[in-house]
């Protein structure tokens, strides 16, 4: 079982943003964060959650996702997420992240659990510091599948 914590963070929505991750399994532990120029609180929260996917390297394996995002547990946990996928996410936004997800979670066994954000959660308040240690950074990227949505 792995074990992963995930937060995202951005300076003004849309703004400059970035995410954390903290990846746990057994005595192992990595640590992940990305920043961006331009972006939403909504894109870092989805995003971190698949940047940690696709870091397992073996297919099926059971993970649990601890997230402070009702955004991306409750698209999950209460399948909204598939439905909007049968109808092409008509009118949804950050369809480009969806699509990545989808095609992600599919590959292992996925279990969410939303933890409050700002807590006593010792692994989800260091991914907020990774965050916005993230969003601050200088060397920032580009978020293409916002930026070309505007």
């Amino acid at each position: 079982m792995i074990k992963i914590y995930t937060d995202g963070a951005s300076r003004g929505n849309p703004g400059p943003g970035g995410f954390g991750v903290v990846m746990i399994a057994g005595a192992h532990r990595k640590e992940i964060s990305e920043g961006f120029k331009l972006t939403t609180n909504n894109r870092m929260e989805l995003l971190c959650v698949i940047v940690a996917l696709e870091t397992l390297k073996k297919e099926g394996t059971a993970v649990t996702v601890y997230s402070d995002s009702k955004y991306v547990v409750d698209s999950v946990e209460l399948k909204w997420v598939f439905g909007w996928e049968k109808k092409n996410f008509k009118d949804k936004k950050n369809i480009d992240l969806w699509k990545r997800f989808l095609k992600i979670y599919r590959k292992h066994s996925v279990k969410f659990v939303w933890v409050k954000g700002h807590s006593s959660n010792v692994e989800n308040n260091r991914c907020d510091e990774l965050a916005v240690e993230a969003a601050m950074g200088g060397h920032l990227k580009t978020d293409h599948g916002y930026e070309e949505s505007l």
